[in-house]
């Protein structure tokens, strides 16, 4: 099972983030090419991190913003 460790704030930063940037890969405002598909991967995982509310880089750093779900 997987143990939240994004908190609130963090995961409304994350969502407005991740639209954005989507929505600008989207629009083709992110550039040509490669730059529009990782503008778009970094959308993309910025929305579902907020959206889950588990980052795998902060679980491997020890971060937790969550403050209801703390081990």
């Amino acid at each position: 099972m997987i143990t939240k460790n994004v908190g609130g704030a963090d995961r409304i930063i994350r969502i407005i983030a991740g639209l954005a940037l989507l929505g600008f890969a989207l629009a083709g405002m992110a550039g040509e090419g490669l730059v529009t598909a990782i503008v778009g991967a970094a959308g993309a995982a910025a929305l579902f991190t907020g959206l889950v509310g588990w980052c795998g880089l902060y679980k491997l750093l020890g971060i937790n913003t969550c403050k209801v779900d703390k081990p």
